[in-house]
């Protein structure tokens, strides 16, 4: 058996700095104003800009010089919260061709609309096609929403702000005959031009429109459909103090009352006129908004795709000011974690989009650019090398591994676990899940045997340790060893001297000890075996 010597190793792995977990990679340029983005169920990306054209960027992530559609001289984009805001593509697109847009029309009021695709160009929508499904008085210039999208059901939702101003002065939110401050449920395959789906949950009630799925909203600026779930998240853009994301599982038959304005987030607003604190649905997360964290939500997608799985199951959204990136997840326990991902510190990610596959995509108005939305490989684990005898071992699940010797990849040496037969500075590198290439930190071995020492056998065990370890060897025949833990500073953190000893067996036990690397080193008449350690 020829076990290792280790001479040398390096400690970056168990002691690193924090790193951004995603990066924002451009995936394509030229837009004016981008406001949203999403797919028709093929490879292409279809992005909204707020002058009232939609433009198309192909499979290989290059827009196309001609939009897809162009209703510039319909729309009000003057003010910052109007103009072409949302996309939505009919579940049945390919056979029907239809598409709805939620717009901001020239007498300031929001438009939901259905228009076709052209019949003799797949990339070019037909202008003259518009049936005009809806359209809702907007009292002033903010907050008027304009999200809009197909839910597993079928139906078409749309979310519409209070209206504007400050502190929703007409009690929009409250007001169960005003379509403002809600989301809405409609049937755009029957009816002229829709029809109320049976169990919307107000459609027996006289008090309250018909078309409410969901009421006490701010401004829900972007919401999204888990595509696994049904889940609706919605990100409602905040008054003075708080940002706000609401939850609606898939199972609910609609009927929230998400508090605005009775509430901001969790804290009372103005309370003129509201139910008991169990009349409303609290949101799963707030931030504060007056304060360098944010300003302004930008509601996101819980991913699915399948090129990151480290992001997968997470809601990705972010704040317009800020610039910052999160990801919200639950617990396990009833609650959520959320993590920071990101801060850009760039005041302009204003809508995230999807793409066939569940890539994450998120538009900056700025800048003009559809940036994707990848993992952070500087920030993903490096791969840690440990020994037993003569084998070394890579942590499993990664995709591949290659072994190198003096940085050039070794033959036939492409898993987890590579036999060490000669010296030299041996090191790993892996490919993860999320399109990531790592490498290990080289480590210098020499090869020796055992019984240059004069031992028949040596086990360490557990390696990586938790406070405490067992070391065995066997002699060939008595003799003096001494035997010490050394760390990454060459400080002897613990020694042993044994005498006439020919079997050593001890429970070592290093509680206190700092997490990091070590080495174990035996002497026995000026020769040494050296094992690398760790401590978690």
């Amino acid at each position: 058996m020829k076990p290792i010597i280790l001479i040398a190793f390096l400690f970056a792995a168990f002691f690193s700095t924090a790193q951004n977990a995603i990066q924002l990679e451009v995936y394509a340029s030229g837009f004016s104003q981008p406001v949203d983005i999403t797919n028709a169920g093929d490879e292409r990306l279809f992005v909204v800009e707020k002058a009232g054209y939609i433009s198309i960027i192909d499979g290989d992530g290059h827009p196309l010089p001609q939009p897809f559609l162009d209703i510039d001289s319909r729309v009000n984009s003057v003010a910052s919260e109007r103009g072409l805001l949302g996309l939505a593509f009919h579940p049945d697109y390919e056979n029907n061709g239809y598409f709805f847009v939620n717009y901001t029309n020239n007498d300031g009021d929001t438009r939901i609309s259905r228009f076709s695709r052209s019949a003799a160009d797949p990339n070019l929508a037909d202008p003259n096609s518009e049936l005009i499904l809806l359209e809702v008085d907007q009292p002033y210039s903010n907050h008027n929403a304009g999200d809009l999208n197909f839910g597993p059901d079928g139906y078409l939702y749309f979310g519409l702000g209070d209206g504007g101003l400050g502190g929703d002065p007409l009690n929009s939110g409250q007001t169960r005959m005003a379509l403002l401050g809600k989301m809405h449920r409609i049937d755009v395959d029957n009816g002229n031009p829709y029809a109320i789906p049976p169990d919307n949950p107000f459609v027996d009630d006289d008090s309250t429109a018909d078309e409410i799925w969901a009421l006490g909203l701010r401004n829900p600026w972007r919401f999204s459909f888990d595509r696994l779930t049904g889940d609706m998240w919605i990100g409602d853009v905040g008054q003075d103090s708080w940002e706000e994301v609401d939850f609606q599982p898939a199972s609910s038959a609609g009927g929230e009352n998400y508090g605005w304005r009775c509430y901001e987030g969790l804290a009372p607003y103005n309370s003129s006129g509201c139910g008991p604190s169990s009349s409303y649905v609290s949101p799963i997360h707030v931030y504060a908004n007056n304060n360098s964290v944010g300003c302004s939500i930008t509601g996101g997608f819980v991913y699915r795709g399948s090129a990151f799985p480290a992001l997968y199951g997470k809601y990705i959204y972010a704040d317009y000011c800020s610039g910052r990136f999160w990801s919200l997840e639950p617990d396990g326990q009833g609650g959520w974690v959320n993590t920071e991902l990101i801060n850009t510190t760039n005041s302009e990610f204003v809508s995230f989009g999807e793409n066939k596959a569940g890539e994450l995509f998120v538009a900056g108005i700025g800048s003009g650019n559809i940036f994707r939305v990848r993992v952070n490989c500087a920030a993903q684990p490096i791969p840690v090398i440990t020994a037993e005898d003569n084998v070394l071992t890579a942590p499993a699940g990664y995709v591949s591994y290659q072994w190198l010797l003096g940085g050039q990849p070794i033959e036939d040496a492409a898993g987890a676990a590579f036999t060490a037969e000669e010296s030299g500075s041996y090191s790993v590198q892996v490919a993860d899940g999320n399109g990531c290439t790592l490498a290990s930190e080289a480590v210098e071995i020499i090869v020796n045997s055992l019984e240059s020492l004069g031992l028949r056998a040596l086990s360490v065990s557990p390696n990586p340790f938790d406070g405490n370890f067992r070391l065995e060897f066997a002699a060939l025949q008595p003799g003096n060893f001494r035997i010490r833990l050394q760390n990454a500073e060459g400080q002897v953190v613990w020694q042993r001297n044994s005498h006439g000893v020919q079997e050593f067996s001890e429970q070592i036990e290093l509680p206190g000890l700092a997490s990091g690397a070590y080495l174990l080193i035996v002497d026995k008449d000026g020769r040494q075996i050296v094992r690398p350690l760790v401590k978690q």
